[in-house]
This record gives structure tokens, C-alpha cells and sequence, in this order.
């Protein structure tokens, strides 16, 4: 009975790859949701599985064609347009109010996060990793030193100082 539920090596890597585009996705929206932002665990979660997904599906594509003999154009094609629909999306977090410009770094966010998917997708796991703490001493690190410099910035109003 157990034989029937054996895991086939490739179905294991593939989710392997997601796995880790999830967990990398989730460790940059737990910062998001301490900061008390708007796009947290799930969002860049989804989006680095997504992207990460997309990256399997081209390699498939890819090794699909190659097997019944059809060249594959462009490999980059679906990375370059999973890029572009991030970048999108970013563009829908931006608020701008008065004089104050919102939702930049969210935006900055996923679409690294992608970037981080992509990479698990194509199996690149330490640079995914390296970018996923790399992101967070961004999110987290920076984040207290920027506070500060705004503060010895005389050229912010006040109210950005708080």
C-alpha cells in the first residue's frame, strides 16, 4: 500500500524548488507584517512560488521542445515578462498623497521576492538564500539606520521625522 505513494525524484526537486521560493517569500512578508505593512507572509509568498513556478514551467517548456526536436526561441522570454508583471504590480502599491509617496519599498519588495522565486525555480538555492537575508538586513537593519539619518537630515519636514 505504501508503494503507491512513493515520490518520484523529479516531482521531489520540483518541490523542493517551490518550497524554498515559498519559505523565502514568507521569511521577507514576516519582516512586512511586523513593520504593519499591507503586503505580508502570504502575499510575498505567493509571489516568489509564483515566479518560482514560472521558471519551472520555462525549463519545461524548454525540455519539452528540445524533445520532439523544435528550437525554443528564447529561453528568457517568460523571466523577462514575469519582471515586467511584477514591476506592474509594484506600480499598484505606489500611492502618492500631497507631497508623500507610499508603497515603494512594498513594491521594491516583490519584486525582488520574484526575483528570489526565479531563482529557486532554476535551482540557484544560495543565491536565493543570500538574497532573502540580504533583503531582510534591507527591510530590518536599514531600516533603523535610515530612521536615524532622518533624523540628523535637516531638509525633512517634521512629520517625517516621527
Amino acid at each position: 500500500m505504501l508503494s503507491n505513494f512513493v515520490i518520484d525524484p523529479g516531482a521531489f526537486a520540483l518541490f523542493l524548488k517551490l518550497f524554498a521560493a515559498l519559505l523565502c517569500g514568507a521569511a521577507i512578508g514576516t519582516e512586512r507584517i511586523i513593520s504593519h505593512k499591507a503586503a505580508g507572509m502570504r502575499t510575498y509568498a505567493l509571489v516568489a512560488m509564483g515566479a518560482s513556478l514560472f521558471v519551472i514551467i520555462n525549463e519545461l517548456l524548454i525540455k519539452q521542445f528540445m524533445a520532439t526536436g523544435v528550437g525554443f526561441s528564447d529561453p528568457l522570454q517568460i523571466p523577462s515578462m514575469i519582471i515586467s508583471g511584477i514591476g506592474f504590480m509594484g506600480v499598484g502599491l505606489i500611492i502618492s498623497r500631497d507631497k508623500n509617496v507610499t508603497g515603494l519599498t512594498t513594491a521594491s519588495g516583490l519584486w525582488v521576492t520574484a526575483g528570489i522565486g526565479m531563482a529557486c525555480g532554476a535551482g540557484f538555492f544560495m543565491p536565493a538564500f543570500m538574497t532573502t537575508l540580504l533583503a531582510l538586513f534591507v527591510l530590518i537593519i536599514l531600516w533603523h539606520v535610515e530612521k536615524h539619518v532622518k533624523q540628523l537630515s535637516p531638509y525633512i519636514e517634521d512629520s517625517e521625522k516621527k
